[in-house]
């Protein structure tokens, strides 16, 4: 059965660092209470002249490298951000032009951290039906750009930086097996950026009173982060005909390392068999899945038959699940 399978991965992330350190002479916080939240002990940040599209081109120039794909034969490109560099267009489009994939269409998707799995859910779908063939599948985010420097609750949490990967058509057992999504909109405003869009436009109001930046209720968003992601791993595995214990690695978004302890636990799964790295980049958003997946690749985490399963919880609220046979 036809499938699409990634045939290479790549990431990128800013040279500058920003550590609980210096957070720690910005806002009211500290090392200890920030590694006892959230386990980020620092995160990186990209140069002011720089957007969403340029960490993106940086990642998939490697991804691409890699795999021995040129970028005149992509077919699609997605990018899933939520901090793209403009309204309109797209920072698809702006990623198609700069690697001159001129025979790609290109478009964003907006589901917050499960952006990229999301986007290979759609990839897998394009790729099955034989419309689309060498797709590129990008997660890139400048969160800094919508960070409240002044709110200790998230600005100790979020970072930037961008991966990538490049799937294609597959007929043997390796590949995605399955995806799933799912969203509940009742629960919109746990995490939310309140003004910027056509509810709410930019506004001398929307500037003073700070609603240009990140809102998270984060407490709230734990609880339900837990018991939902527990259920989606739980959910992905039996529809696959597998045990917690014949998953190779868990690859899950890197939003607070309590969350992801939680989980494994929950589902009696050795943090050894985890892919963790929030410490080093804290919360990338849509970009976490594909950093930890390309880094999981790099460190020869991952072998040849090895079942992965990635999985994410978003603004939206939005979470989503992928088993992959690598």
């Amino acid at each position: 059965m036809l499938r699409a399978k990634i045939v290479s991965t790549g990431s990128f992330l800013p040279s500058r660092v920003l550590t609980n350190e210096d957070l720690s002479c910005m806002v009211d916080t500290s090392n200890e209470w920030i590694m006892d939240r959230t386990g980020i002990s620092e995160r990186r940040l990209a140069d002011p002249d720089k957007a969403a599209s340029d960490l993106a081109y940086e990642a998939s120039k490697r991804a691409l490298k890699d795999a021995g794909i040129k970028a005149s034969e992509l077919s699609m490109i997605i990018v899933a951000t939520i901090s793209g560099d403009m309204p309109l267009p797209a920072t698809a489009c702006l990623l198609q032009k700069r690697l001159n994939a001129k025979n790609a269409c290109a478009f964003d998707i907006n589901a917050a951290c499960s952006g990229f799995i999301y986007a290979l859910s759609i990839s897998d779908a394009f790729i099955r039906s034989g419309m689309h063939k060498n797709i590129l599948v990008v997660g890139a985010e400048i969160l800094s750009r919508f960070t409240d420097w002044q709110d200790r609750s998230t600005c100790v949490i979020f970072g930037d930086g961008a991966g990538a990967a490049v799937l294609v058509p597959h007929s043997g057992k390796s590949g995605i097996l399955s995806t799933h999504l799912y969203s509940d909109g009742n629960l919109w405003d746990l995490i939310q950026i309140p003004a910027g869009g056509s509810l709410k436009p930019a506004s001398d109001e929307t500037v003073k009173g700070r609603m240009h930046y990140i809102k998270m209720r984060g407490n709230e968003t734990f609880k339900v982060a837990v018991k939902t992601l527990g259920n989606l791993v739980e959910d992905t595995l039996r529809a696959n005909n597998l045990l917690p214990s014949q998953l190779d690695l868990l690859i899950p978004h890197q939003a607070n390392n309590r969350i992801i302890q939680a989980v494994a636990s929950r589902l009696g799964i050795s943090m050894d068999k985890v892919m963790v790295n929030i410490n080093k980049y804290g919360n990338t958003s849509a970009a976490s899945v594909p950093i930890a997946l390309d880094e999981a690749v790099r460190s020869d985490r991952i072998s040849k038959g090895s079942h992965i399963l990635l999985e994410a919880f978003g603004g939206g609220l939005t979470w989503a699940s992928a088993l992959i046979r690598w």
